[in-house]
């Protein structure tokens, strides 16, 4: 598989559906993606942010604290939540792909996929924007951020760093195109194993009634 495309649609198409994240809420930011890419429904990051902070202190668990992590079992949660809320035709359920299988996902018109990425202290992977050369994940300590696979192509490149898996990413709001990462980077951060709910973990948002996931 040399380069596709969720939809087959242009880079700079897939990066209208960028929302800038000012907490730790790329999940919120990333499922968002996905709903208007897959129903062409907006919804608003910062309301589906408040509530969720807010109806944690009444039991209702989207996310690990107020304004903290949202883990891909509770990816799942809270994109079944929105789905009923709004009446969206969208259900989702945690897999382990192999990165072989996640480029597959993209040729499918019905889904989407959400990938968390996680690293040690001063391990942090390389992220670049489009083909740029700076690197945007500096951070020194351990951390994890979530984003929604948009493209693979071979081909590209940022700066001199062969760059192939293309996301949709909550750093920037819309932009002309997406962030990538090295093969190498991302599979390391992917594939690193988190106690509970292990590694390669992938949140897959699809269309009801569209074909099973199995056809990836």
């Amino acid at each position: 598989m040399k380069k596709t495309s969720l939809r087959a649609l242009p880079e700079i198409k897939l990066a209208q559906l960028q929302t800038l994240q000012v907490g730790n809420d790329c999940a919120v930011h990333s499922i968002v993606a996905a709903t208007e890419l897959l129903t062409g429904t907006k919804l608003d990051p910062a309301e589906i942010i408040d509530e969720i902070n807010h109806i944690w202190w009444r039991g209702r668990f989207y996310r690990l604290a107020p304004n903290s992590g949202i883990t891909p079992p509770l990816q799942v949660r809270l994109t079944r939540y929105l789905a009923k809320k709004h009446n969206l035709p969208l259900t989702a359920k945690q897999l382990h792909l192999t990165p072989e299988l996640l480029r597959a996902t993209a040729e499918a018109e019905n889904l989407a996929c959400l990938v968390t990425i996680y690293w040690w202290f001063g391990k942090a992977p390389a992220i670049y924007y489009k083909e740029q050369p700076r690197n945007f994940n500096q951070l020194s300590g351990a951390g994890g951020h979530t984003m929604l696979f948009a493209a693979y192509d071979t081909e590209h490149r940022s700066g001199e760093a062969q760059t192939p898996w293309g996301f949709i990413n909550s750093w920037i709001n819309a932009g002309t195109g997406l962030f990538w990462m090295e093969d190498a980077g991302f599979r390391k951060a992917w594939g690193l194993p988190i106690p509970r709910w292990g590694k390669n973990a992938a949140v897959i948002i699809s269309l009801e009634n569209g074909n099973k996931l199995e056809t990836i």
